[in-house]
């Protein structure tokens, strides 16, 4: 059931956003659908909403509802089909030592170290007369805000190397699969895969648990960021309110 009018949300109201800078293509203006209220998007409502496209960050569910735009393409694996290429086969045997543990969404200050330290690697503001005027105080209530509040089952995962903090990821628990919310991950690790295994574990998960698909957010063709899922294959797509095979083995 992926048709918008087909979705059974007569609870639920739908709003476009106004305009902001689109985040991953240069010079391109992008606009979001939000469902509310947020309260009333429970497990089961989400499993719906996400098979049609739609993602969460904290309680904030959305979807790409821009203008002249239609880049922004939800994605998933099926993780009976999946087959690791070379390079994620690597991956999986150079990190297979770490040791995960699955946690409840509460505050670490550890945990917090680490995504700011990832925030500064790997998101540098680009130019340099910008600044962030946001307070110590407000990064963290944002941080608290994107990552560790959800009404729907959501977990953390934490990543250790002999006792030391590699990575987390923030995962959704969906009744046909797992959708991968975010991961950080300690940059300071030279010719590190963290990223990639971080993945691999999550279908090697939703396999162990008997679960179809493994959804990886928006794939974007033209953006750098986001080339990285087109190597997990076969890589399924929604394109025109079907799933359909984007990339195969």
């Amino acid at each position: 059931m992926t048709n918008f009018k087909d979705l059974p949300f007569q609870s639920l109201q739908f709003y476009a956003t106004a305009p902001y800078a689109c985040s991953y293509l240069e010079n391109r203006q992008a606009r979001s659908q939000v469902a509310i209220p947020p309260h009333l998007i429970s497990s089961q409502i989400y499993d719906q909403m996400i098979t049609a496209g739609f993602r969460r960050s904290g309680l904030f569910t959305y979807r790409p509802y821009c203008d002249s735009c239609q880049a922004c393409i939800a994605t998933r694996v099926p993780v009976k089909n999946f087959e690791p290429n070379r390079s994620q086969s690597r991956a999986w045997k150079k990190h297979q030592h770490l040791e995960a543990r699955v946690l409840p969404l509460d505050f670490s200050p550890e945990h917090y170290k680490l995504y700011q330290s990832y925030q500064s690697t790997r998101h540098q503001l680009i130019n340099e007369g910008c600044q962030n005027n946001d307070t110590p105080e407000d990064e963290e209530d944002q941080y608290r805000q994107f990552l560790l509040q959800t009404n729907i089952e959501s977990v953390l995962v934490e990543f250790r190397e002999n006792h030391e903090l590699r990575m987390v990821s923030i995962i959704d628990v969906l009744s046909n699969g797992l959708s991968s919310v975010y991961t950080f991950y300690d940059t300071s690790v030279k010719q590190n895969s963290y990223g990639v295994y971080g993945i691999l574990w999550q279908i090697k998960q939703a396999k162990k648990l008997g679960m179809h698909f493994v959804y990886l957010g928006y794939y974007i063709e033209q953006s750098q960021k986001m080339s990285y899922k087109s190597q997990f294959r076969p890589l399924e797509g929604l394109l025109h309110n079907q799933w359909s095979t984007l990339f195969s083995k």
